[in-house]
């Protein structure tokens, strides 16, 4: 067996309407997934299963999250070995140290290509940062600034399917698969 982290990009249904990670979680257990875990309703699974390609446990996951809860989501696995390594090459650790909620990084099913992400810089404040590690996009946010520019250009539209989260998530996900 081995550790997996899924996330998933969104779990806003329609109006109104949230996954409830209780369901999430019975709904991955129905696919035979073992030692099922979530961490804060935002879409994020940790789970142990037979060693698998990555694109059929995200294929698997993503056609019962549509037949469970009607509509598709695009879901994004990583091994626990690669969200370990994921966590460990954040470019920004002091960033992260002062404030975690600020420094994200945006987890991409295919390495995101070079020339969109020199482009985010255009969208950048002086005061935020954004670098390319191993295909993931990390990014400093500003404290000054109630919204960034960043977060909206750094779409699938603009960098592929992928979805974005905090340095938080980020460390307590790593911990959760290191144990």
């Amino acid at each position: 067996m081995r550790t997996y982290v899924a996330l998933l990009y969104s779990i806003i249904l329609g109006e109104g309407r949230r996954v409830v990670m209780s369901d999430l979680k019975a709904m991955a257990e129905s696919l035979g997934l073992k030692n099922v875990r979530t961490l804060v309703a935002t879409g994020n699974l940790v789970f142990d299963a037979r060693a698998a390609k990555i694109a059929d446990l995200e294929q698997r996951l993503e056609a019962a999250f549509e037949k469970t809860f009607g509509r598709h989501v695009d879901i994004i696995v990583r091994g626990a070995e690669d969200w370990l390594k994921l966590a460990s090459g954040n470019p920004f650790p002091a960033e992260s140290a002062d404030a975690g909620d600020q420094v994200a990084v945006r987890v991409m099913r295919k390495p995101a290509p070079a020339d969109a992400v020199a482009a985010l810089d255009a969208y950048a404040a002086e005061d935020e940062k954004v670098l390319s590690v191993g295909g993931d996009i990390w990014l400093v946010f500003s404290r000054e600034r109630p919204s960034s520019r960043l977060l909206a250009a750094s779409n699938h539209k603009r960098m592929g399917i992928g979805t974005s989260r905090n340095w938080n998530t980020v460390r307590r996900l790593a911990e959760m698969v290191g144990q």
